[in-house]
């Protein structure tokens, strides 16, 4: 199954453009930046995404790639 990884393009002052890339390496992700998610501000304070619809926040944009790659391990059924 291929998830929907989505960002905004006003996040990658985190680095979040270095995860984006990196996510449309794996398999089982589709990648696609948007100008805006509509997140009200959310871009300024932190690393997020939309995984599936859902919002996923970390404190750094590595944390926020290894976040991604746990829940989507759980989705699958593969978490460790």
């Amino acid at each position: 199954m291929k998830h929907i990884v989505e960002f905004c393009a006003n996040n990658a002052a985190f680095g979040t453009d270095q995860i984006m890339n990196r996510l449309k390496e794996e398999r089982h992700c589709e990648v696609y930046e948007y100008g805006c998610l509509t997140g009200c501000g959310m871009c300024y304070m932190s690393p997020y995404c939309l995984l599936d619809g859902e919002t996923v926040e970390a404190e750094t944009a590595e944390g926020l790639y290894r976040r991604i790659l746990e829940l989507i391990a759980e989705m699958d059924g593969n978490a460790e």
